[in-house]
């Protein structure tokens, strides 16, 4: 594509507006989204005033310069008409005296009227966008010292470039939020870059997949076996098979066999494996893909499982919790402790206890109602017992570290252990320092400070996160982790707790028998037949604590309403009650059934609560809400459940702006109206989101129609949310066949297989590379799905 720096580009049929700079209403640093007031020199749109808000993504506006901005006239419910912008560009002077007069301005620093002039006589009336496409170009002007050259075109980038840029973005098929991020990552070399390799934007920009990326390597010229367009469906393949299916590394030969697919389907091309192969190679030497025997990993998770491994082989090592307190010692203490908590505690859970104390590492892990919350308060208080530490947070100095750290993947997840323990609990990302996108606020050498600590909600924890964990962990401290095997894998790639347990390599206890069954919960019954691959044929017997209320699909919403407004009668209110299903769409779906629960909970028919449309949702005050991504520096994080507690018009300059302020258990974080995709409403979420939380009353549709995500883990985290009610309704058939289903999602780890070769090889550096044997482009041919059918044909199947 040739690179154009004039207004002729887009069609005269376009509605435009033509003007100037009055004021910044609303200017975001990280997006870029700006609404402004300009004051109003030309434009095409009917009965335009003389004034203008404009609203979209750019830099900041000049005040001496004029703008061309392209789009639509909109009407707001609220602020009345605004021209929504979907490109836009800086006016040039077009004369050699007006690009002189624009030079010598305020705007470039070291450019005289005489320095202009020479610019202007030596390159003419396009001297501004030759510059910015070639600043070398400046070379040519006498007696202009290259400091003052480069300077100029710095400017010239601010004051032009990124409206230059834009444009070029916009001829590509960008829109102006996603040009903003392009922009963001490769800056001034953004079109450069595009022209050479469009498909590094399936590395570089969030939001940018394969398929985008190589309609625009189409048009510039980049098909079939090009080696950056089988590069970029290699590593878009690797990570889609990671984030989407949870694996840490893929099969060679499956990679290949995609990738073929995929380069094949977008374009009538005929791509070789061999082909394939030859980038595979390549990208493993540029450390873009790591490669392991007939593995494919993504570089970021091969080193989070590596450095797993060699923290957790660092914390056994240890060996002086064996012998530090006497068999007797310990009996006395805990035989004090019973007395004092009122409890006995069962063989296994004694045994617990006695080894979390004895080890530099456990996993106790277990069902509900098996005590794993009554074993980490023991392990807890008879720690500061042993040791003669205080468990008051208050005698510690604010500089002294408190001996036990408690932490878990969700803050509702920390609250519970808060709860359960009296002691001070955080999230994993808290403990670590999380920053955000800045990633941790620590240094290779940041430690954690204290004596013991403890994971709850194991499960939930992803290979990354797990790394980040371990690595920042002090030599002397004990590791107790909790979860249930049997709920689902974490949301990011691996399986760490079911690998940790798998290799035997952590010592572990297994609590198996059910304490809180013998106080009359049929839902711990029913969660352990499931577990077991069983439903019980009482399944759709009323039971105290449960029931099932057969229906169909269509009817899943009408059923839920009535449970609902009877559990209200009853004096549940909406942070009691939690509906929870697999999928967001249909009429059985998350989002209609939030649409159906918002009028139960908090209706709005007299418009007397205030209100917020985002796209097709309206918040209220008093909606209960979930967060949906990380926000640590507010200290609220993905999964917690809020309240809308106040919506309000912050006025700014002359404009007011809309804000809604969250309360998540007394933390209280304010959104502006672009940020309120960062939450949603939390009357029925996902079983996912669900993890690491309880509920007093929990209902559960299942259908058939949710049949793709039916399965026996996902139906057993359900349950296992549910502290006193459970009410499933739906169709017992597909319940059925869901708790008959087992996760066919394996996913590929050697996590496990990495923690048994610990005991198995003394000397790890004796071996190159650990022993690894890194697949070499001959290997990787030797994988050919098609090697030895050379002569076979479609005709040979039928």
């Amino acid at each position: 594509m040739d690179k154009q720096h004039n207004l002729d580009l887009f069609s005269e049929e376009e509605e435009y507006v033509k003007g100037r700079h009055i004021v910044t209403i609303f200017h975001n640093e990280q997006n870029l989204y700006s609404v402004i007031r300009i004051r109003v020199d030309e434009s095409n749109v009917p009965n335009q005033d003389k004034e203008a808000v404009i609203t979209g993504y750019f830099p900041k506006i000049h005040e001496q310069e004029t703008y061309m901005f392209y789009g639509q006239m909109k009407e707001h419910p609220k602020f009345g008409p605004q021209f929504h912008v979907t490109h836009y560009q800086k006016e040039l002077p077009q004369t050699k005296e007006g690009i002189v007069n624009y030079l010598s301005s305020e705007l470039f620093k070291g450019i005289g009227v005489k320095t202009a002039e020479k610019i202007v006589a030596e390159l003419g009336e396009n001297a501004i966008s030759k510059i910015l496409d070639n600043p070398s170009i400046l070379d040519s002007i006498p007696k202009l010292p290259s400091d003052k050259a480069k300077d100029l075109y710095d400017a010239l980038m601010e004051h032009q470039g990124l409206e230059q840029i834009m444009v070029g973005l916009n001829q590509f098929g960008f829109g102006p939020q996603l040009s903003m991020k392009i922009y963001q990552a490769y800056k001034e070399n953004t079109l450069k870059i595009l022209q050479e390799n469009p498909y590094q934007l399936v590395e570089a920009v969030e939001g940018i997949g394969f398929g985008r990326a190589d309609e625009l390597g189409s048009k510039l010229g980049i098909k079939g076996n090009h080696p950056d367009r089988i590069k970029a469906a290699i590593l878009y393949v690797v990570e889609q098979q990671c984030m989407q299916d949870g694996h840490v590394y893929v099969e060679a030969r499956e990679v290949l066999e995609k990738v073929k697919a995929l380069l094949e389907d977008n374009q009538p091309v005929k791509i070789e494996f061999q082909d394939i192969s030859n980038e595979v190679v390549k990208l493993n030497e540029e450390s873009k893909l790591m490669v392991e025997e007939q593995r494919l990993y993504l570089p970021s998770l091969y080193f989070s499982e590596k450095g797993l491994v060699t923290n957790i082989q660092r914390l056994l090592a240890q060996e002086e919790y064996e012998d530090q307190f006497p068999e007797s010692e310990f009996l006395l203490a805990l035989g004090d402790l019973e007395e004092r908590l009122g409890v006995q505690y069962a063989p296994s859970q004694k045994e617990a206890i006695q080894r979390a104390l004895m080890s530099p590492m456990l996993l106790l892990t277990g069902g509900p109602g098996t005590g794993k919350t009554t074993v980490i308060k023991g392990i807890v208080e008879l720690f500061a017992e042993l040791h003669g530490c205080s468990l008051d947070p208050s005698q510690y100095k604010k500089e002294e570290p408190f001996p036990v750290l408690l932490a878990a993947p969700t803050g509702r997840a920390a609250k519970r252990m808060t709860e359960s323990t009296g002691l001070p609990a955080v999230t994993i990302h808290r403990l670590l320092g999380w920053n955000g996108q800045e990633g941790f606020n620590s240094d290779e050498d940041h430690v954690i400070e204290g004596k013991l600590l403890i994971i709850d909600e194991m499960s939930m924890v992803d290979t990354w996160l797990a790394h980040q964990l371990f690595k920042a962990l002090p030599e002397h401290i004990q590791v107790i982790m909790v979860g249930d095997e049997d709920q689902l894998p974490s949301v990011g790639p691996g399986q760490v707790l079911k690998d940790l347990l798998q290799s035997s390599v952590v010592p572990t206890v297994r609590l198996v028998d059910i304490y809180r069954q013998a106080e009359g919960s049929s839902i711990i019954e029913l969660a352990h037949e499931i577990k077991k691959g069983y439903l019980p044929p009482s399944i759709g017997k009323q039971q105290p604590d449960r029931s099932f209320i057969k229906c169909r699909t269509a009817q899943i919403g009408e059923v839920v309403e009535k449970v609902v407004e009877n559990a209200r009668k009853k004096g549940f209110s909406a942070k009691d009650i939690q509906v929870l299903a697999p999928m967001y769409r249909g009429p059985a779906g998350i989002d209609r059934l939030n649409e159906l629960l918002q009028q139960i909970f908090n209706p709005n028919e007299d418009s007397s609560r205030k209100e917020i449309s985002f796209g097709n949702v309206k918040y209220r005050i008093g909606d209960k809400v979930l967060q949906l991504v990380n926000q640590p520096e507010s200290n609220v994080f993905n999964g917690d459940i809020g309240e809308v507690i106040s919506i309000f018009y912050a006025k700014e300059n002359t404009e007011k702006k809309e804000m809604v302020i969250v309360s998540f258990d007394g933390i209280e974080v304010t959104y502006t109206k672009q940020d309120l995709n960062q939450i949603t409403h939390a009357y029925c979420c996902s079983i996912h989101k669900s993890q690491g939380s309880e509920f007093p009353i929990v209902i559960l549709p299942v259908v058939k129609s949710y049949y793709r995500m039916l399965r026996r883990n996902l139906l057993y985290t359900a349950i296992t949310r549910s502290k006193q009610f459970l009410i499933l309704c739906g169709e017992e058939e597909a319940l059925k066949m869901g708790v008959e289903r087992e996760d066919d999602q394996k996913r590929r780890t050697t996590l496990c297989s990495r923690l048994q070769a610990i005991g198995a090889v003394q000397d790890l550096k004796e071996h190159e590379e650990d022993g690894i044997e890194y697949l070499t482009e001959e290997a990787i041919h030797s994988i050919n799905p098609m090697i030895g059918m050379d002569h076979v044909t479609p005709y040979d199947f039928m």
